[in-house]
């Protein structure tokens, strides 16, 4: 008579020793290595440990599951601190022990020791595993609508752009060397400013319009955001707009190189900013126009981004670029 062996399990931090044991884990689940991108997300939990969230589960001594989390606190608009869940797996070998809930209720217990008040993620609709299982742990489906535009169908930032329509910059009666209205029709988006990567020297200006446009004090977030830009250089493509020598709007993007199980690089729109004083001058269609053209050539395919239910304004700016309703759902769990 066989008797049953009680497996051991128990939760702790993720450490960098880990990342052999990671990629492999998640290599038999998805069928390939992506060790780059959690080499990635472990250096910059070390960098900033505050910010990210990540959890291993072993058996019998042996790592057999991890979770990478994120703390959001300004993204796509959001103002309650809350975490991304980015990624998890557990071993096909230890799959069936309690070990994926115990790695969720472990995740969920350090997100409510840092007073972060939800857990969101997003899955394709045809996940059935993945939604099944964030369903029996206690998500549901979150009001904001997730957004994705493949560049292949945009026609900004290639050669079939069309001149940009808008509202022409303020002119200077006085200034007779300055192309007058029927000029301006002839221009490109990205002719509205001159748009370029962000530098630390725009935390300033950024920091200026994101009040202007929220109403909000938001620089903790923005400098959290631009250290973590400026500190992985594969993922800086975020930009900011000059005009009159003056920044008149930015975008901060992030490449995502495998969150959420992706396996070709996503570029993400975190916070689209434009200075009020500059609405419908063309300002952050020319953003996107650069940001389209720079992903191009890092051979991104697609763009993603999410919106709040309301903000309509936004919603059609984002559809005038060729933006339409993804394939993923976007859930949220609140933390009591």
């Amino acid at each position: 008579m066989k008797t049953a062996v009680k497996q051991a399990s128990r939760t702790r931090p993720l450490a960098p020793r880990d990342l052999d044991a990671v990629v492999t884990i998640d290599a038999a689940l998805s069928g390939r290595s992506r060790r780059d991108y959690f080499e990635r997300r472990l250096a910059a939990a070390k960098r900033d440990p505050e910010r990210h969230l990540q959890i291993a589960v072993e058996e019998n001594d042996v790592l057999s599951g991890f979770m990478f989390g994120r703390a959001l606190e300004g993204e796509f608009g959001r103002t309650e601190p809350a975490v991304r869940l980015e990624a998890f797996g557990v071993s096909p070998a230890a799959q069936g022990h309690g070990l994926a809930s115990a790695l969720e209720a472990a995740f969920e217990a350090e997100a409510k020791k840092r007073g972060l008040q939800e857990i969101r993620t997003t899955a394709l609709w045809r996940e059935h595993e993945l939604l099944w299982f964030l369903d029996r742990m206690g998500f549901g489906l979150a009001s904001s609508h997730v957004l994705d535009c493949a560049l292949s169908a945009s026609p900004l930032g290639s050669a079939a752009e069309q001149p940009f329509e808008g509202e022409a910059p303020p002119r200077d009666p006085n200034d007779y060397g300055t192309p007058g209205p029927a000029t301006d029709f002839e221009r490109l988006a990205r002719d509205a400013a001159e748009v370029r990567l962000l530098k630390e020297s725009d935390l300033e200006g950024i920091a200026r319009i994101d009040r202007r446009t929220t109403g909000r004090e938001r620089r903790g977030y923005l400098c959290r955001s631009f250290a973590e830009t400026l500190a992985d250089s594969a993922l800086r493509v975020s930009l900011a707009a000059h005009a009159d020598n003056a920044l008149a709007g930015f975008v901060m993007a992030r490449l995502d190189y495998g969150d959420f199980g992706r396996a070709e690089p996503v570029a993400v729109i975190d916070t689209l900013g434009v200075d009020p004083l500059r609405a419908h001058h063309g300002i952050g269609r020319a953003l996107l126009s650069q940001l389209f053209l720079n992903l191009r050539a890092l051979g991104v395919e697609r763009v993603e981004t999410a919106v709040e239910p309301g903000n309509l304004e936004l919603m059609g700016f984002f559809y005038s670029a060729g933006f339409r309703p993804s394939a993923r759902l976007s859930f949220v769990k609140p933390l009591a």
